[in-house]
Protein backbone atom coordinates (compact mmCIF):
# COMPACT_ATOMS: atom_id res chain seq x y z
CA UNK A 1 0.00 0.00 0.00
CA UNK A 2 0.83 3.60 0.07
CA UNK A 3 0.82 5.64 -2.65
CA UNK A 4 -2.71 7.33 -4.29
CA UNK A 5 -3.72 4.01 -5.25
CA UNK A 6 -3.26 0.37 -4.45
CA UNK A 7 -5.03 -2.52 -5.22
CA UNK A 8 -7.48 -4.80 -3.37
CA UNK A 9 -6.24 -8.40 -4.20
CA UNK A 10 -9.07 -11.55 -4.34
CA UNK A 11 -7.88 -14.48 -5.12
CA UNK A 12 -8.58 -15.39 -8.77
CA UNK A 13 -11.01 -18.10 -10.08
CA UNK A 14 -10.22 -21.18 -10.14
CA UNK A 15 -12.35 -24.29 -11.76
CA UNK A 16 -13.58 -26.77 -9.12
CA UNK A 17 -10.84 -29.78 -10.41
CA UNK A 18 -8.34 -27.17 -9.44
CA UNK A 19 -9.01 -25.28 -6.59
CA UNK A 20 -9.10 -28.53 -3.65
CA UNK A 21 -6.33 -30.95 -2.90
CA UNK A 22 -7.85 -35.00 -2.12
CA UNK A 23 -7.69 -35.00 2.00
CA UNK A 24 -5.17 -37.56 3.68
CA UNK A 25 -6.24 -38.53 7.17
CA UNK A 26 -5.39 -42.20 8.81
CA UNK A 27 -9.18 -42.11 9.48
CA UNK A 28 -10.29 -41.77 5.94
CA UNK A 29 -11.58 -44.50 3.51
CA UNK A 30 -9.15 -45.14 1.22
CA UNK A 31 -11.69 -46.41 -1.75
CA UNK A 32 -13.22 -42.74 -0.93
CA UNK A 33 -11.75 -39.29 -2.28
CA UNK A 34 -12.39 -36.43 -0.08
CA UNK A 35 -11.97 -32.68 -0.83
CA UNK A 36 -9.56 -31.58 2.21
CA UNK A 37 -11.12 -27.92 3.19
CA UNK A 38 -9.91 -26.10 5.89
CA UNK A 39 -8.87 -26.48 9.96
CA UNK A 40 -8.16 -30.38 9.51
CA UNK A 41 -11.95 -30.79 8.04
CA UNK A 42 -13.14 -31.87 4.75
CA UNK A 43 -15.59 -30.04 2.38
CA UNK A 44 -18.46 -32.44 3.74
CA UNK A 45 -17.22 -32.11 7.53
CA UNK A 46 -15.13 -35.29 8.43
CA UNK A 47 -12.97 -33.88 10.85
CA UNK A 48 -9.59 -36.01 11.96
CA UNK A 49 -7.03 -34.35 13.85
CA UNK A 50 -3.68 -35.39 11.44
CA UNK A 51 -4.97 -34.14 8.53
CA UNK A 52 -3.63 -32.68 5.64
CA UNK A 53 -4.23 -31.80 1.82
CA UNK A 54 -2.38 -34.05 -0.45
CA UNK A 55 -0.32 -33.35 -3.34
CA UNK A 56 -3.37 -34.65 -5.19
CA UNK A 57 -5.83 -32.57 -6.53
CA UNK A 58 -9.60 -33.82 -5.32
CA UNK A 59 -10.92 -34.39 -8.71
CA UNK A 60 -14.80 -33.66 -8.20
CA UNK A 61 -16.03 -35.62 -11.51
CA UNK A 62 -14.21 -38.85 -10.46
CA UNK A 63 -16.28 -41.68 -9.70
CA UNK A 64 -15.13 -42.00 -5.98
CA UNK A 65 -15.43 -38.37 -5.45
CA UNK A 66 -17.70 -38.17 -2.17
CA UNK A 67 -20.88 -37.24 -3.06
CA UNK A 68 -21.23 -34.51 0.24
CA UNK A 69 -17.92 -33.01 -0.89
CA UNK A 70 -19.17 -32.29 -4.08
CA UNK A 71 -22.14 -30.44 -3.39
CA UNK A 72 -20.45 -28.56 -0.96
CA UNK A 73 -17.72 -27.83 -3.77
CA UNK A 74 -20.81 -26.79 -6.18
CA UNK A 75 -22.40 -24.65 -3.19
CA UNK A 76 -18.99 -22.47 -3.21
CA UNK A 77 -18.32 -22.55 -6.95
CA UNK A 78 -21.95 -21.15 -7.53
CA UNK A 79 -21.43 -17.99 -4.99
CA UNK A 80 -18.20 -16.59 -6.97
CA UNK A 81 -19.89 -13.97 -8.85
CA UNK A 82 -19.49 -14.98 -12.73
CA UNK A 83 -18.06 -11.10 -13.41
CA UNK A 84 -15.18 -12.09 -10.74
CA UNK A 85 -14.05 -15.32 -12.79
CA UNK A 86 -11.42 -13.41 -15.18
CA UNK A 87 -7.95 -13.37 -14.53
CA UNK A 88 -8.15 -9.60 -14.48
CA UNK A 89 -10.86 -9.55 -11.74
CA UNK A 90 -9.37 -6.89 -9.09
CA UNK A 91 -10.62 -3.72 -7.42
CA UNK A 92 -8.73 -0.59 -7.28
CA UNK A 93 -9.83 1.88 -4.91
CA UNK A 94 -8.58 5.39 -3.96
CA UNK A 95 -7.04 6.55 -0.98
CA UNK A 96 -8.99 8.44 1.22
CA UNK A 97 -7.45 11.26 1.83
CA UNK A 98 -6.49 11.02 5.86
CA UNK A 99 -6.27 7.47 5.79
CA UNK A 100 -3.32 5.67 7.02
Amino acid sequence: MGGEWFEIARPSYLPMEMRWERAAADGLPADVSHAFGIFDMTLCGIQEDDMSPSDCWWLPERENACGACREAALVIDERWPQAMRGEEARVSVARRPGAR
